[in-house]
This record gives C-alpha cells, structure tokens and sequence, in this order.
C-alpha cells in the first residue's frame, strides 16, 4: 500500500492541473466566472441570515453564524461522495488508458470541493465579525479539523467510487444516505438540543464531532474536544486504508466495466 501511495503521489501535477480544469469547468461560459467561488457562499449566508433572522428565530444568538459554521464543511463532504461516486464511471475514457491512475479521479472530485470550501472561509470569518464575533487563538486548529476531515472524505470517496462502477444503485442510496445523514447530524441544531436518550447516536455518527469541532471553532471561539478528534482521526485512518484496498481489488475491472 505505501508503495502505491509513493506512486500516487508522482501524479500530484496530475491532480492539481485537473482540479483546476474542474473548478473553470464549472463556471465556464459565465460572466463572472471563477468569481462565483466567493459569491456562492456569500449569497447562502445572506438568504440564511435573511430566513433565520426574519422569518425563523431559534434561542440563539447569530444563530446564522453557527449554522454556517458546521454548513460549509458539511457541503464539502456530501458533494465530494455525491460526485466522487460516479466519478470513474464519468470518466471512461480516461480510465481505458493503460497509463491514467484512476484512484486521480475521485481524489479530484475531494480537492475540487475542498477548494470551495477554503475559498468560502474567509468569507464566513468576514460575516463572523461583522456580526460581532471576534478572531480568537481557537482558529489555530481549524486547519487540523480540516485534515481529518479531509482523510475520513478520501476514504469514502474511494470506496465509493470503487463500488458504483459495479453496483450503480449506489449513487441514489448514496443520496438518500446523505439526506438522512445530515439531519441525525449536529449542523442546523446543537447537541444540547437532542433529547437525552438519544446522543448516544452521535456517538455512532463520526461526522459529527468534525461539525461540533468547526462550530466550537468558528461559533463559541475555543478548542474543540481533542479526544473527539482523535477517534474520528483513527476511525478516518481505517476508511481511507479500507478505501484504498478495495479501490485496488477492484481497479482491475474498470476498463471492461465502464
């Protein structure tokens, strides 16, 4: 497996050359192209501000803020296995290439979406202090919330991607999966707020402490909860080896598959 990932890692140009590609592919033939990076989160935190400040109030104050905090991260990891799972499927006639490294595909689709996501945090950090907040030393361990999450979104990636190529109903179970997925997880509403019988789940829910991390982050400005992080580090630590082996088993029969 560590020589695999060693040759993987020859094809960074690869990736960072089609991650670009990607990112002008989707705003192509726009007129405010790569623009639109910044003024789609711009605009998302303007309607929420608007419906939650106006039409829905909860018993939190900026409640905009906190819901926007653990809403980017979450819109990172779900459009990443939503793509990333059709993504060598998407792309069959680079995979019929002898020499094209098709685990670049799904890797692309993460990056792809992680960009977005780092282009959208300035932007809430901005709305963050204009709302109040102040920029706190509880920042310094965003970008280690970041990695995690980033390790935990490969894995699933590849081992979806993998998958679909055989059993292509996984990409609509994968979209009712993430539907649910969100709701049973801390993002439009605190932990607190589960009834007490039930935050056993969160427990069994490993996004959720990375949603609980970026809100402790960016809303309540301290640390988040280190031993939370370590666990969801470990479990995304054995997704992406689980990932990346059956990503391997399986590689083989893309070509005739796709």
């Amino acid at each position: 497996m560590w020589s695999q990932l060693k040759e993987l890692y020859k094809f960074r140009s690869l990736i960072q050359s089609l991650v670009v590609r990607e990112l002008k592919a989707r705003y192509r033939g726009s007129v405010l192209g790569f623009l639109w990076s910044f003024l789609n989160p711009l605009l998302l935190m303007l309607v929420y501000a608007l419906v939650f400040s106006i039409y829905f109030r909860f018993g939190m104050d900026h409640y905009v803020v906190f819901l926007i905090s653990g809403l980017l991260p979450w819109l990172w990891f779900a459009s990443s296995l939503q793509e990333a799972s059709v993504s060598i499927v998407a792309g069959g006639n680079l995979i019929k290439k002898v020499l094209f490294p098709a685990e670049v595909l799904p890797i692309v689709v993460v990056f792809s979406n992680f960009v977005n996501f780092v282009l959208s945090l300035p932007i809430l950090l901005l709305f963050s202090l204009f709302s109040g907040f102040r920029i706190r030393a509880a920042l310094l361990a965003l970008p280690l919330v970041v990695v995690v999450q980033m390790v935990f979104t490969l894995g699933l990636a590849l081992l979806f991607s993998a998958l679909c190529v055989h059993f292509r109903d996984i990409q609509h179970i994968l979209a009712n999966i993430l539907t649910l997925w969100f709701f049973v997880t801390p993002v439009i509403y605190r932990v607190a707020d589960i009834p007490e019988k039930w935050r056993f789940t969160i427990l069994l829910n490993p996004v959720a402490p990375l949603m609980v991390a970026y809100q402790d982050i960016i809303y309540y400005g301290r640390s988040p909860n280190y031993l939370e992080l370590a666990r969801v580090a470990l479990f995304g630590g054995i997704i992406f080896v689980l990932g990346f082996l059956v990503f391997e088993k399986l590689r083989g029969t893309f070509a005739e598959e796709v």
